[in-house]
């Protein structure tokens, strides 16, 4: 909790939330069953989440034939709780609002024109205001969730964010100082995965992997139905793998490393000294689809290292499936024959190819697992 009154569910009352936040409706036998708690238990726990309103009794449930009429399963009102998402980049905060099952019902942005940490808390708060007024009535926000790129420590301070030129910056307590609402603050790429993992294309799958491509490189990991998490995950070690041996080297000497390769701004970078003038990476994609030569063989590079990079994740994790996201995703649609023969060349011929899921290309996915971050901190009561 990095500010305000956060009340967050605990104990049995968490789980009973959790199990129905994500699989409701549930059946009170078959919460029961999930949560280890005799009726008469969990009765004594729903009655009040149900008078708050959090839950509801859904009154078309099947027939109990042990007391002869229909059961009430009981489900979540996602309209109960409201979160804010706000994503950090270098250029903007882009933020949605979300129901409490991560629902987008309105997005805003606002740009970063200065980079001073109290100047972006000031945005982030009123950008956040600004999304709150979109609520019916008086209604309010219950949590902020904050994300960037960079090492995040105790939900509230940011240890570094390259991106904005950070080092030691106490986000939650600046944020403290702008609104009464509880703020998370969270490193960007792992809460993309638990927004994956709970609400996304990773919903019910125990072990998966997600790879981002944009003004970085991410990677995170889901195995036996957790996230992945320690002191270095945030450190987007992944940029720095090398994949083709003949490519570029990038700013830490490494050659053909993933950042050099499949970043936005390599890629822009190597297309616009080519062609001579500044081009865009949505501009490269573009060349390349119409038959640019010089996008063509850069994108086409791209492609094959994003493939080789997909073949090095199956091969160490062997997810049931490998989800791609990040702004500049696009890739892997435009340069997806590069992309499978990288893939391919990484691979044992016998191996089959994990299945391959793509993500919206724009922040506001970023943003809703900013919203989850804060949605999980209410649910689950972690600090």
């Amino acid at each position: 909790m990095a500010n305000g009154v956060w009340r967050p569910l605990s104990g049995p009352s968490h789980q009973v939330a959790l199990e129905i936040l994500l699989d409701g409706p549930l059946s009170r036998a078959e919460l029961s069953r999930r949560v280890g708690l005799s009726p008469g238990s969990l009765t004594r726990i729903t009655k009040p989440m149900v008078e708050s309103g959090l839950l509801v009794e859904v009154s078309a449930g099947p027939t109990d034939p042990r007391v002869g009429r229909p059961s009430q399963p009981l489900d979540i009102i996602p309209e109960s709780h409201h979160f804010a998402g706000i994503k950090l980049t270098a250029d903007a905060a882009v933020g949605v609002l979300t129901t409490l099952r991560a629902e987008v019902i309105a997005s805003a942005e606002r740009p970063l024109t200065d980079h001073a940490p109290e100047s972006v808390a000031a945005v982030i708060a009123d950008l956040a205001s600004s999304l709150a007024s979109e609520l019916p009535g008086s209604g309010a926000l219950t949590g902020i969730g904050v994300t960037l790129g960079g090492r995040v420590a105790g939900r509230a301070d940011v240890r570094w964010a390259p991106f904005l030129d950070w080092n030691d910056v106490s986000l939650g307590q600046l944020l403290a100082a702008h609104t009464d609402v509880p703020v998370v603050v969270a490193n960007d790429v792992l809460a993309l995965t638990e927004a994956t993992h709970w609400f996304g294309a990773g919903r019910g799958v125990t072990r998966f992997c997600l790879l981002t491509i944009g003004a970085g490189i991410g990677y995170g990991l889901v195995v036996h139905d957790k996230v992945v998490d320690n002191a270095d995950a945030s450190l987007g070690l992944v940029g720095h793998i090398p994949l083709l041996p003949d490519g570029p080297l990038c700013d830490r000497g490494h050659r053909g490393c993933a950042m050099v390769l499949l970043s936005s701004s390599a890629i822009t970078g190597q297309v616009s000294t080519a062609l001579g003038r500044p081009v865009g990476y949505d501009d490269c994609l573009e060349l390349a689809a119409n038959g640019d030569p010089v996008a063509a063989k850069v994108v086409g590079t791209a492609g094959q290292a994003l493939g080789r990079l997909i073949a090095l994740a199956a091969n160490f994790t062997l997810p049931e499936r490998v989800i791609l996201g990040g702004e500049g995703i696009r890739l892997a649609t435009l340069a997806e024959a590069e992309m499978l023969e990288g893939l391919h060349a990484g691979r044992d011929p016998l191996a089959v190819d994990p299945p391959l899921v793509q993500l919206p290309p724009d922040f506001t996915e970023w943003a809703r697992g900013a919203a989850v971050t804060a949605i999980q901190t209410f649910v689950l009561g972690q600090d």
